[in-house]
């Protein structure tokens, strides 16, 4: 730390006196050239073709290697697409212009005119025939800078992380290349793209523990939405069949690997379709975003091209040699009892098989597999199943025994919706901060009549986790949430 203070302290002193000789921050460089468009299309080149048939560059990034040699300096420069070297002489340069170079230091932004050539190594560089300092770097990057080992400077402070870490660059490059993909997917199916409040008089749509805000002009209490469903939802009543949104929501739960408190989704609607069409929809947006037919995550490989299984949750529980009624609510609380998994007095047997499930099973969901047969007491946004109304027609995605998705056939009966409502009101009342509150304007909706729809939500950020190979939902976040610092 106190060297870094010197650094620092010297840095200033020189900035000090760049300002004495003139304008320190200079803005009016301007760039035409990229380092990997110049490497793809001269990189080929030879060094006597180079000569013949100079190539003129203009590259500005950021100082990370430099190797003084006397009447000659060669360095690295760093801009968004990549690295490029150039070459700093007395002779081309000027001995004025290269002895002030001489002082500049790693991480200051330079600004380079000149011509394209090629050592005698085979390295494309550029001749700099001009050189500008444009912005000045106070704080030295760190030692032995590589990957950036320690994980909380990573995400404290990313910008470091995307300076020195070429993989971080990447994740969120394919970050956006999966959104990108969902969407439009989306839209060649004729979703329409909309967005719906983030605050909320109401937050709905999950069992979630929401974060709660004031509004002093309208002096009422507001949340940040924990999902945007109930919204979405309201819109296919109003005539808008095929819906979707990608959504930042926040719950204010646990930090850990696979959550972040703001996080983002993709949710999507569609009127006369159940379940089974949303499984399927949900099969073609993943392999979309993967754009390969296996992954590699954690030294484990991930086939997304052959079809997804299928499995119920009680075939889930029983494959790991749990036998009996999962229907009973005796057996399946001395079962959790049994594993020490808490559970209160309250819940149904629904809510018990749904923990044994997660206690048992879930791990072992290493390939992509869609549970299916969950119980009506923990869907109260799901329809019950036709043939046995203690199941709802729901499934969950899980890939690496992570849940990704989540999707149903909607409940669109308001007098069942109205009535789950009061359930989940009920266990609120009774100290359940998960709960739903009760959605009387959303049920009003349902009153004027929704089709017959199916709906789901896939997490964008786990997805991530998987196509990048990140161990943690804060590789693939650009600014996760941490505890203060110090």
């Amino acid at each position: 730390m106190e060297e870094d203070n010197k650094l620092i302290e010297e840095r200033r002193e020189k900035l000090k006196a760049l300002r004495a000789a003139g304008i320190a921050y200079p803005n009016d460089f301007r760039r035409r050239d990229l380092a990997a468009k110049l490497n793809e299309s001269h990189g080929e080149k030879t060094k006597e073709a180079l000569e013949k048939n100079p190539v003129a560059a203009s590259i500005a990034g950021r100082m990370m290697l430099k190797r003084p040699m006397g009447k000659v300096t060669f360095a690295t420069l760093q801009d968004g697409s990549g690295r490029i070297q150039i070459y700093v002489s007395n002779d081309v340069t000027g001995e004025k212009q290269h002895e002030e170079f001489k002082h500049w230091d790693l991480g200051d932004i330079v600004g380079v005119e000149g011509t394209l050539f090629k050592t005698n190594k085979g390295e494309l560089t550029v001749q700099a025939k001009k050189i500008r300092l444009i912005s000045k770097a106070l704080r030295p990057l760190p030692e032995k800078f590589h990957g950036l080992a320690d994980q909380e400077t990573r995400y404290r402070q990313r910008y470091l992380d995307l300076i020195v870490n070429p993989q971080a660059r990447e994740a969120f490059a394919v970050r956006s290349r999966v959104i990108h993909a969902l969407r439009d997917v989306l839209l060649k199916e004729n979703y329409l793209e909309v967005e719906t409040p983030m605050l909320q008089p109401i937050p709905g749509g999950a069992a979630a523990r929401p974060f709660k805000t004031h509004h002093n002009a309208l002096d009422m209490d507001l949340f940040l939405r924990i999902a945007p469903e109930l919204y979405l939802k309201r819109l296919v009543v109003g005539g808008v069949e095929r819906v979707f949104e990608i959504n930042r929501s926040f719950r204010n739960e646990g930090i850990s690997t696979r959550h972040n408190p703001e996080f983002t989704m993709l949710e999507w609607y569609c009127a006369y379709e159940d379940w089974k069409y949303m499984m399927d929809m949900t099969e073609r947006l993943v392999r979309a975003a993967a754009a390969r037919p296996t992954l590699t995550y954690q030294g484990r490989t991930i086939n997304v091209a052959k079809p997804f299984a299928r499995l119920a949750i009680a075939d889930a529980i029983r494959k790991h040699g749990i036998q009996g009624d999962l229907r009973e609510r005796k057996f399946l609380s001395k079962k959790l009892t049994e594993l020490g998994v808490e559970h209160g007095s309250e819940q149904g047997w629904g809510a018990l098989q749904l923990m044994l499930f997660e206690a048992v099973a879930e791990k072992h969901l290493i390939d992509p597999t869609f549970i299916v047969d969950f119980p009506a007491e923990v869907s109260p946004l799901a329809r019950r199943r036709d043939s046995d109304p203690e199941l709802t027609d729901r499934f969950e995605l899980f890939i690496d025994a992570k849940e990704i998705a989540n999707g149903f056939s909607e409940l669109n009966d308001p007098e069942d919706q109205a009535a789950r409502f009061l359930e989940q009101a009920r266990r609120k009342e009774a100290g359940d901060q998960e709960a739903m509150f009760y959605d009387a304007d959303y049920i009003r909706a349902l009153e004027h009549g929704m089709p017959p729809a199916a709906g789901a939500g896939l997490g964008i950020d786990r997805l991530v986790m998987l196509l990048t190979d990140s161990p943690s939902i804060r590789d693939v976040i650009l600014f996760p949430q941490l505890r203060p610092e110090g």
